[in-house]
C-alpha cells in the first residue's frame, strides 16, 4: 500500500505542475463563469454545462490519460525492475491520474456550480462529472496496457471517446426505429448502462427535469431512474465502470512482457 501511495503521490505532483492539467482547469472555470453570467437563469447555465461534461471530460480524461501511461514507460520499466507488484505500479498511476484529474474538475467546474447553482441539481452535475472522469481514466489505463504502440493506443483511445459519445446513440436510435414494433423497455434500459455516458446524461436531464421533452423514452427512464431505487442502481453501475476496466487493465498488465 506504501508503494502504491509514493507511485500515486509522485505522479500527482508531476501532473499538478503540468501545463495541459493547468489549461483544463482554466478552460472549464472560464467556461463554467461565461455559461453561468450570460444568463439569469441558473437551469440554463446548468443545462449547458452538461454538453461540456459529457463531450469534453471524457475526451481529456481518457486522452490525457493514455498519453501519459505512455510518456511513463521508462518510469514504469524502472519500478518494473524492482520487487514491487504490478498491481501496485498501475493502481498507483491510476490513482495519480484520476487525482489530477478530478482536482482540475473540482477547481473548474465543480467551484463555479457550488457558488451560482448550490442545488441538488448542481451536485449531482459535479458528482457526474466527477464519476466520468474516473470511468474514462479507467477505460484509458485498458487502452494504454492493450498495445505498446503509443500512437494505435491514443487511437484506440479516441475511437472508444467517439464511440461513447457519438456512435453508441445513433446505433440505440436504430435499434429504437427498427424494433418498434416490439417492447424494448428492458433492452433500452441495458444498452443505456453500457455507456457511461448515457448514465451520466439520463441522470442530469432527469435531475433538471426536462424529461418531458423527450418522449416515451423520457418518460421510461423517469420511470425507472427517477426513482431512489432506480439512481442507487445507477449509481452503481458507472462504479462498475471504473473498477471493471481497472481490474481487466490489471489482468493485462499482469500477463504482458515487459
Amino acid at each position: 500500500m506504501q508503494v502504491t501511495i509514493k507511485i500515486a503521490r509522485y505522479t500527482l505532483l508531476d501532473l499538478l505542475y503540468n501545463r495541459v492539467t493547468l489549461f483544463y482547469t482554466l478552460f472549464l472555470m472560464g467556461v463554467s463563469l461565461v455559461v453561468f453570467n450570460l444568463d439569469d437563469n441558473v437551469s440554463k447555465g446548468i443545462l449547458s454545462l452538461v454538453n461540456i461534461i459529457l463531450l469534453i471530460v471524457p475526451l481529456v480524461s481518457i486522452v490525457f490519460a493514455t498519453i501519459h501511461m505512455y510518456n511513463s514507460a521508462e518510469f514504469i520499466e524502472l519500478l518494473l525492475a524492482r520487487p514491487i507488484q504490478r498491481t501496485r505500479i498501475l493502481f498507483g498511476h491510476f490513482v495519480g491520474i484520476s487525482t489530477a484529474l478530478s482536482t482540475a474538475f473540482l477547481i473548474g467546474i465543480g467551484l463555479p456550480v457550488l457558488l451560482y447553482a448550490p442545488s441538488a441539481t448542481g451536485i449531482t452535475l459535479i458528482a457526474a462529472g466527477w464519476m466520468l472522469t474516473l470511468s474514462f481514466v479507467s477505460i484509458a489505463m485498458l487502452a494504454s496496457v492493450s498495445t505498446r504502440d503509443k500512437a494505435r493506443g491514443i487511437g484506440i483511445a479516441i475511437l472508444l471517446w467517439f464511440l461513447f459519445t457519438m456512435i453508441y446513440d445513433g446505433f440505440v436510435l436504430w435499434i429504437l426505429f427498427a424494433f418498434n414494433d416490439y417492447p424494448l423497455e428492458k433492452p433500452v434500459l441495458v444498452l443505456t448502462a453500457l455507456n457511461p455516458v448515457d448514465l451520466a446524461r439520463i441522470v442530469l436531464l432527469l435531475r433538471i427535469d426536462i424529461s418531458a421533452f423527450m418522449g416515451y423514452t423520457g418518460a421510461l427512464y423517469k420511470d425507472y431512474f427517477g426513482t431512489a431505487k432506480g439512481m442507487i442502481i445507477t449509481t452503481s453501475v458507472l462504479l462498475c465502470w471504473i473498477i471493471i476496466p481497472m481490474l481487466l487493465a490489471v489482468r493485462r498488465f499482469k500477463s504482458r512482457d515487459i
